[in-house]
């Protein structure tokens, strides 16, 4: 069965079931304090946290979501960064019973899945939550034999919340066995089972009911309204539904690491072990090389098409991230300089039809990944440069068994990260580069110096924010001065200017948008006039939640053309600015400050950037 068709039949499925069909929101998310949609249920939270009321009481999607979390996976059978997921969600509707009814009538008679081939796990108790008897009960009433049905901890069955608090519940997976022939050589458990690591068992459904609030004291109170949030990985069901061997084989993937293949000069099907010594396994298979770059340019795609941008921060640093990855992985591979530009167009043509986003966008897909391209191979040469100066500080043995190594010596950890760091050289190029001259990377220190980076970063964020969630006033005032500039520039300029990112501190703001050329003093000076007669007219700024549609036909401005949530919070600045945003502002212009631009300058291909404080 074609992805196409596993996507078609999962929503029909669901429609007869009465839920509401929703349109995949933008990687963007509308939440601010999220980096990306990493998974279906991030446009419902309001509906399941119980802030809002839901418009519908069932709904179902085909989410486009994004995630970093196992880049290093990447590659493997069933691990990507941009990925679909199937979800259907219940709103204090229907709760366990039907939604393991409906996922094995699913499964079964539309996908046509061995019902014996099924296993499901379930939570098994734990920090004074229960073991959920329930839906043991309503999975042995549907067929699924009690040896098959295991019990795990919250680790493995138990979701949420997403902060310390909130709505949260245990969930229960659903796993395919693919058979013994897929059994790792290394599991030598005589019960493998899900969770078993070994690549025999897949996850293909996870069912979560969210039956509990978790107070700040820790403790767990039923919900009086329970909701269910299911999630389906497409690429995994295609895999399983075709019967490959990975998500890499499913026509998913399959066009684009053929035209990587036409490109690449390696053999794919060549090893690159040596008889002497062993070159580290993530970066001794071409296949691997190729399904990464695959992976990579297709998460770019769909970044870029929903507006995101390769800068130094936040998501334009995760685009640059794997933007980089993918052409350090095309070097390894033998590919020419800018490849990526040859497989862009196979990516939009296999997408196309069900993300019609990705055609509309696709010059600047084309230009911002050509420019990115251009940038770091300047930056991947003194890179590599600086690689080449690392000499050894002591040695140290490799041993596997067969094998009489020499002895391969470490290089300064400190100094790897701080090539890492620089120059966007993935640890995978800089291991290759010294296993030609017998170093390595003593990888437990180099993973120390990260998390100092890590823990640095993390004290950065709080710091900015002032903690996860609470935003200062300071912070406030920097956000509706963001609306402000965003329609003076629009007036100054021209009404195509739209927002294509922001940052925010309590000392500045920071604000992109799209133009092409610097702007001149008089149009600077303009647009700061304008601001600061908006903030000296002391307007109200006024929140209105409505539908989408209405926000649309009010004359809201919704960033990044995204799709947004059923029901959406509207910001209007008098009669000035009118914009769909979550927050938050502040009340009254008067409590911004003088608006003042200290710079101007480029951002990327066809973005310009403003630097701007606020004088109190």
């Amino acid at each position: 069965m074609k992805a196409e068709q596993i996507r078609k039949r999962f929503i029909e499925f669901f429609k007869e079931k009465g839920h509401q069909v929703v349109s995949s929101s933008s990687l963007i998310p509308a939440d601010p304090t999220a980096l990306f949609t990493s998974a279906g249920m991030q446009q419902f939270v309001p509906y399941l946290s119980g802030k809002d009321d839901p418009p519908y009481k069932r709904a179902c999607s085909v989410q486009k979501c994004f995630r970093t979390s196992d880049i290093d996976e990447v590659g493997d059978e069933f691990h990507h960064t941009f990925f679909e997921m199937l979800g259907n969600w219940s709103f204090g509707d229907y709760s366990k019973k039907e939604a393991i009814n409906w996922a094995l009538e699913l499964l079964v008679d539309c996908y046509h899945l061995e019902k014996d081939r099924l296993w499901v796990t379930i939570f098994k108790g734990q920090a004074g939550v229960p073991r959920d008897e329930e839906a043991k009960k309503f999975w042995l009433e549907n067929g699924i034999r009690k040896e098959k049905i295991k019990e795990f901890g919250s680790e493995a069955n138990f979701w949420g919340p997403v902060g310390s608090t909130g709505p949260c519940g245990p969930c229960s997976e659903i796993h395919y066995d693919r058979g013994k022939e897929f059994q790792s050589k290394k599991c030598t458990l005589p019960d493998c089972g899900p969770n078993c690591g070994c690549g025999r068992f897949v996850e293909i459904w996870n069912l979560v009911f969210m039956e509990y609030d978790k107070s700040e004291t820790g403790e767990f109170r039923k919900l009086p309204a329970q909701n269910v949030d299911t999630g389906a990985g497409l690429e995994r069901l295609a895999c399983i539904l075709q019967d490959k061997e990975s998500d890499y084989e499913t026509e998913l993937f399959l066009p684009i690491i053929k035209k990587i293949r036409e490109i690449a000069q390696d053999d794919e099907n060549e090893i690159l072990n040596s008889n002497n010594y062993v070159i580290p396994p993530s970066i001794n298979i071409p296949k691997r090389n190729h399904r990464i770059i695959a992976d990579h340019i297709r998460g770019a795609c769909f970044l870029i098409a929903d507006g995101v941008l390769p800068n130094k921060e936040d998501r334009g640093y995760v685009l640059r991230r794997i933007l980089r990855r993918a052409m350090c992985y095309g070097k390894l591979s033998k590919c020419p300089e800018n490849f990526l530009i040859s497989i862009i167009q196979t990516v939009i043509d296999n997408y196309c039809e069900t993300y019609p986003e990705l055609k509309s966008k696709q010059n600047d897909i084309l230009t911002v990944i050509q420019n990115e391209g251009k940038n770091f191979s300047k930056a991947l040469d003194k890179g590599l440069k600086e690689v080449d100066k690392l000499k050894m500080i002591g040695g140290v043995a490799r041993e596997k068994p067969g094998i009489n190594p020499p002895t391969l010596n470490r290089v300064d950890a400190l100094k790897v990260f701080y090539i890492i760091q620089t120059y966007g050289v993935p640890l995978e190029i800089i291991k290759e580069e010294l296993a030609k001259k017998l170093l390595l990377v003593d990888e437990e220190e180099l993973q120390k110096e990260i998390r100092k980076h890590q823990e640095i970063s993390r004290a950065g964020v709080k710091n900015k924010f002032g903690g996860v969630g609470e935003w200062g006033e300071q912070v406030a005032a920097h956000h509706t001065a963001t609306h402000l500039l965003h329609q003076a520039l629009r007036q100054v300029l021209g009404n195509y200017v739209q927002q294509a990112g922001s940052d925010l501190t309590p000392e500045r703001l920071r604000f992109d948008f799209t133009h092409t050329e610097k702007l001149t003093g008089e149009q600077i000076k303009k647009t700061e006039e304008i601001v600061n007669q908006i903030i000296d007219q002391k307007l109200e700024v006024k929140m209105e939640e409505m539908s989408y549609e209405q926000a649309m036909k009010s004359g809201a401005l919704a960033f990044f053309k995204e799709k947004y949530p059923q029901t959406v919070k509207v910001y209007s600045v008098g009669n000035f600015s009118k914009e769909i945003c979550a927050g938050p502002h502040v009340k009254n212009t008067s409590e911004i400050g003088k608006f003042k631009i200290i710079k101007e300058q480029a951002s990327g291909a066809g973005v310009r950037r403003i630097k701007a404080i606020l004088e109190k």
